[in-house]
């Protein structure tokens, strides 16, 4: 029996073996080159037999090995390109094209430390290309985000060179909601120094499971922009170049010389002065068209890549020159970027990036308001070509805005300079397994060098008894002022990755890392005035020095320093392509608080389901894809925080004297709170992608609902109202809504063309500030207020309910003591018959709860077309400039409707100085709601034929008009609220006005 069993064990063994043979003997090796529509190699892309662990990945060229069974199917995979899978058969070599997704859904975005599909997003992450960037004439790059994402407000400026004020999702904190802005991982304020056409993409993290990967910083969302790099297996050079005039299309509508002299004589008239003498003011100025200019503005990139066997390299050059719209502003800008990345094998690469920005900016040297304020009775100059000096009414406080753009001009020297890069190293091992270590640095350099000339002689016209002469200030001495700032950033990440997919249905990513981040800041200003000798107005002696040190001297300066260390994970994990987990932990410690405080844990949990995967799906026709998707995290915000505020700082108080000295006493800066710590914010999201009609029409729905607890506040304890006290207090919630729709399709072969809108709400709440029912947040002197219950910094004051008529309208109606026919009536809110400081009330907010933007395109043959438009609406904008009173100003063309008789007017009060009128109310607010053509472009892209006898690969020729159409209501020059003051935010006070930019251009590529 033994031996028969021996035997029989030994023929099973016998017959496996050869059954393996047979199966060895099957495999065959396939060899080929993967690349793509543009027949160029593509390297990484992931090839493997169906339904197996086995799998490989093309090298540098494109090429991969494989063995597999003849019965197989191999299946081609890269991020940004449409899976393919080609049967074995007797084949031995499979070439491979990919073809580009034609969708987003297969587009790469970031999500902090790595780069995710956006198929397998469970976060509210919003991208915009590179090319969408540079159909905008900006030197700031993120002005030209405005209107493309649901959710992002942003405020713009006409200055040359400024960026917007940026918003995500509402106004989170009290004290800072700006964005952390990650530019190919360096952490960043702002982007200001990029190259707008050296940007690939831009992708906006929205929520707290985005944004929960980057700590402390990223509480207010997070602006990843990733830039260029070389294009794939060739060398190209690509020059882009705009030219164009700017243009302001809307001044402030204030009165004539003859409208002035109207009012102003009434409102004398009306006060029981004497008639101003207007005998020797015989001009008709308009202040405003003298201050303002059509403006020129020009972009330039040079863009040089290359690709070898082992390493890429590209440079961009960029310049972009623009003056201002008011005369004599100029704002130049100069980049130079360098990237490098070197393959050592198939498992070790190498590389840097390095940038180099120089700025220079001549500001403007008049405010808008004087422009505004000036009486428009007095010609710029005399006959003898001598300036004319304002009337004796406004003199002392509103000078000819001529002159002083005149004698200010190119009286200051603004440089700056910055240099930021990086270096990193990356090692592959274990098949899975990914290290990369890189080391990254910001330096800046900005430094000021102004003077202040002497002035220039001026003429006093007569007034009544007294005559015309001609004045120089013999008292005016000349000054020199200098400034210089630095900052200094290094930054060090260290990230292990781990890829694998398993068996087809288990996809999982992880990485854990870690991170510091060091920034200093110093900043020194000194001013000096001559009180002997006159500096001559030449720059290269515009320094404190050229003056000796006995003169009249101001000095300044100030420093800090912040650390912060990270620690974090992140799990991603994808079940049949169908169900999707994202989530993430990280520790940070801050040197912003005290050391007790110093670290804090948080994180978030992200999960998707894609219904249209499922079986049950297959039959729904029409939607070719369904994602659901809910997200929560939680993480701290350091941003809200001065640096070591929880330590104290001494100020000098009353002095003494002691015998023959003088001494100042010592007092505490403020009381810091011992467990001062950040402040905290945890969101909720629920969202739903999809796709219907073959792709065509895309959809994408979020809600939201984000809260910040423990806001860093300011107060008075009643046992102190001299110092601050500063402590976490309070919570403010953000909840809203964001809807993304596009179509996009062909009408035959040759036309293509696309529509898409986006549209967000933002509900903004203070659920509490402390635990006093009337604890309240003062913004720009009172006109702005926080408090339980209300938005952030809403407007507070009186509602204006008419004009009070008559004396017999005083009596019968509520008013204060002082009231007089002819002033604004207020609504008495609390009934008491009388109108005091109870009656203010919330009287609207100044951050527009609704956003919305357009965006339409056209192809045609060689032929482009694109047009984007974009509004808010729903907030309100203070006149601010409407409300100076410290002289007699020029007046709005609404005060021609001024009331001066019974039943002349129910809005416009009478033309005359009470200060009763000048209260802060619904008359000095104006509705912010606007829409504008943001941009529209027409291109002509030549036939390739055409340019391949010359050398070229593409040229295009466009033409584009920006800001060529504002609807609004505001009598401003832009509708556009100022958002920088948090608890102040709203007011126009000589805003620069954005203009109407209209450009010509070209792309082209060798």
């Amino acid at each position: 029996m033994k031996k028969i069993f021996t035997d029989y064990f030994a023929i099973v063994c016998i017959f496996l073996l050869a059954l393996s043979d047979v199966a060895f003997a099957q495999n065959v090796t396939i060899k080929g080159v993967v690349k793509d529509d543009q027949n160029i190699p593509i390297p990484g892309v992931s090839v493997l037999v169906k339904g197996t662990a086995n799998g490989v990945q093309t090298d540098a060229s494109g090429n991969y090995t494989i063995a597999a069974p003849p019965n197989g199917t191999l299946v081609f995979s890269y991020i940004g390109f449409n899976n393919q899978e080609i049967a074995v058969g007797t084949k031995t070599i499979i070439n491979v094209t990919l073809i580009t997704a034609n969708n987003d859904l297969q587009q790469v975005v970031v999500v902090g430390y790595g780069t995710q599909r956006k198929r397998d997003v469970t976060g509210t992450i919003a991208s915009v290309k590179g090319e969408e960037i540079e159909k905008f004439t900006v030197t700031n790059p993120i002005n030209a985000l405005q209107g493309k994402v649901p959710g992002l407000t942003i405020s713009t400026s006409g200055t040359p060179g400024s960026g917007g004020t940026v918003r995500i999702r509402g106004i989170a904190s009290t004290n800072n909601a700006s964005p952390l802005y990650v530019v190919d991982g360096v952490l960043q304020d702002n982007i200001d120094y990029l190259n707008p056409s050296d940007i690939e993409t831009i992708d906006v993290l929205k929520d707290a499971s985005s944004t929960a990967i980057y700590g402390l910083r990223g509480a207010n969302g997070v602006i990843a922009v990733t830039t260029k790099r070389a294009a794939k297996g060739k060398t190209s050079i690509n020059f882009n170049s705009t030219i164009g005039f700017q243009h302001v299309d809307k001044l402030i509508d204030v009165t004539d010389a003859n409208g002035f002299k109207k009012l102003y004589s009434a409102a004398l008239a009306n006060l029981g002065s004497s008639p101003f003498d207007y005998t020797n003011y015989t001009g008709n100025t308009n202040w405003q068209k003298e201050i303002l200019r059509d403006a020129y503005i020009n972009t330039n990139s040079l863009s040089i890549s290359n690709t070898g066997e082992k390493s890429t390299t590209l440079v961009n050059i960029g310049y972009n020159d623009q003056d201002g719209v008011i005369k004599y502003g100029n704002f130049k800008k100069f980049i130079a970027r360098l990237n490098q990345e070197t393959k050592i094998n198939n498992n070790i690469k190498v590389g840097g990036d390095i940038t180099g920005y120089h700025y220079r900016n001549n500001p403007s040297n008049v405010g808008l308001n004087a422009g505004v304020w000036a009486a428009p009775i007095v010609d710029i100059k005399n006959q003898n070509g001598l300036y004319n000096a304002m009337p004796s009414f406004q003199q002392a406080q509103v000078g000819n805005p001529a002159y002083t753009i005149d004698r200010l001009k190119n009286t200051s020297i603004n440089r700056g300079y910055r240099a930021t890069g990086s270096l990193f190293g990356e090692i592959k091992f274990l098949k899975d397994f990914t290290w990369r270590s890189t080391v990254y640095t910001d330096l800046r350099f900005n430094s000021i060098r102004a003077y202040t000339p002497l002035p220039f002689s001026i003429v006093y016209l007569g007034e009544g008894t007294n005559p015309t002469r001609t004045f120089f200030d013999q008292t005016a001495r000349t000054s020199v002022r200098q400034e210089s700032f630095e900052r200094r950033m290094f930054q060090q990440d260290h990230t292990l990755n781990y890829d694998k997919t398993i068996k087809e249905d288990h996809k999982i990513n992880a990485v854990v890392g870690f991170t510091t981040v060091n920034t200093s800041n110093t900043n020194l200003i000194g001013s000096r005035t001559d009180s002997t000798l006159a500096v001559p107005n030449d720059p290269n002696l515009w320094y404190l020095d050229i003056i000796n040190r006995d003169n009249i001297t101001s000095v300044g300066g100030t420093g800090d320093l912040e650390s912060n260390v990270g620690l974090f994970a992140r799990l991603s994990y994808s079940f049949k392509n169908k169900y999707l987990l994202n989530a993430t932990v990280r520790r940070d410690g801050s040197s912003k608080f005290a050391p007790q405080n110093r670290w804090g844990t948080f994180g978030s949990v992200g999960l998707g389901w894609i219904v249209s995967e499922e079986d049950f799906f297959k039959d729904i026709k029409g939607i070719d894809f369904l994602k659901l998707r809910a997200a929560w995290g939680g993480l701290g915000n350091s941003n809200a925080l001065p640096n070591n505020v929880y330590q104290q700082t001494l100020n000098t108080s009353n002095s003494a004297v002691f015998g023959e000295f003088t001494y100042p006493s010592i007092t505490y800066a403020y009381r810091p709170d011992p467990n001062l710590h950040w402040e905290v914010i945890q969101g909720f999201d629920i969202g739903m992608d999809v796709r219907f009609l073959n792709n065509r029409l895309s959809a994408e729905l979020n809600y939201y609902d984000k809260q910040t607890t423990d806001l860093f506040t300011r107060v008075f304890l009643p046992d102190d109202s001299t110092r601050p006290y500063f402590t976490n207090l309070g919570k403010v919630t953000n909840k809203g809504t964001e809807i993304a729709l596009s179509w996009n399709d062909k009408i035959g072969s040759e036309l293509n063309y696309s529509v898409s809108g986006n549209f967000s709400y933002v509900k903004n709440r203070v659920e509490s500030i402390g635990n006093a029912s009337n604890f309240q947040l003062l913004g720009n002197g009172g006109v702005n207020l926080t408090e339980t219950g209300r938005s952030i910094g809403y407007f507070y004051g009186y509602k204006q309910v008419g004009i009070y008529q008559s004396t017999a309208d005083l009596d019968k109606m509520p008013r204060l003591s002082t009231s007089l026919p002819g002033d604004i009536a207020y609504a008495d809110l609390n009934g008491d018959g009388i109108i005091t400081t109870a009656d203010r009330t919330y009287l609207g907010t100044p951050f527009p709860p609704y956003s919305y933007g357009l965006n339409v395109s056209l192809g045609y043959k060689g032929f482009d077309f694109s047009a984007d438009g974009q509004g808010v609406a729903g907030n309100k904008i203070y006149t601010q400039w409407k409300t100076a009173n410290f002289a007699q100003l020029n007046y709005p063309s609404n005060r021609l409707n001024a009331w001066t008789a019974p039943g002349t007017s129910n809005v416009e009060p009478i033309v005359a100085n009470r200060a009763n009128n000048l209260l802060f109310s619904t008359y000095f607010l104006e509705d912010g709601s606007y829409f504008r053509i943001r941009n529209v472009q027409i291109g002509y892209t030549f036939p390739k034929p055409i340019l391949a006898k010359v050398g070229v690969q593409r040229l295009r020729v466009f033409a584009s008009g920006q800001n060529i159409k504002t609807w609004s209501k505001v009598s401003g020059y832009t509708p556009e609220a100022q958002l920088s003051d948090i608890l102040g935010s709203g007011a126009d006070n000589g805003v620069y006005p954005v203009p109407a930019i209209y450009s010509f251009g070209l792309n082209l590529t060798f």
